[in-house]
């Protein structure tokens, strides 16, 4: 049975095997691990899909910044292994999406264009922005619903 929660019903030890599992144990090398590092999941924006109780999907979202200017840094999304390509991911992208108010920043991610284009997310505006790690630019992708001014030139990181 698929039920929906919030993520912070969520253990960590449950959290942490569905990343695991996602995106294997060097998960922390990643340049998105540094752009979130030492930050907090923003709650209202971050939940979990159980199947019978188990932790099976997860998306979490990040207080970031481009310069000064406020972000969310929308991922992981994460599905198990023996649940992937079953519509999971497309669920978390879209409760994430309902949840997010319009007092909201506006999101970025590093995905694939192909797949987070649905969403609304696309590289536009995004050429000029530096990130701590390895990333390949066209996969970093901006949702500015609310086409809120945004630098065109500086480095993505963590709230301080």
């Amino acid at each position: 049975m698929i039920q929906f929660s919030p993520l912070t019903g969520t253990s960590a030890d449950a959290l942490n095997a569905l990343l695991d599992d996602a995106f294997g144990t060097d998960r922390h090398m990643r340049t998105a691990y540094l752009l979130r590092k030492g930050m907090t999941a923003i709650d209202h924006l971050s939940c979990a899909i159980l199947d019978s109780g188990v932790l099976v999907a997860s998306i979490q979202c990040w207080p970031v910044r481009v310069d000064t200017t406020a972000l969310i840094l929308v991922g992981p999304v994460a599905v198990a292994t023996r649940f992937q390509n079953s519509g999971l991911g497309k669920q978390l992208m879209q409760l994430m999406l309902n949840a997010a108010t319009p007092q909201d920043p506006p999101m970025v991610m590093i995905g694939d264009p192909e797949y987070y284009g649905r969403f609304g997310f696309e590289a536009e505006g995004t050429s000029g922005w530096t990130l701590p790690g390895p990333w390949d630019p066209r996969r970093l992708l901006l949702r500015n619903s609310n086409m809120v001014a945004l630098p065109t030139h500086g480095m993505l990181g963590p709230t301080d």
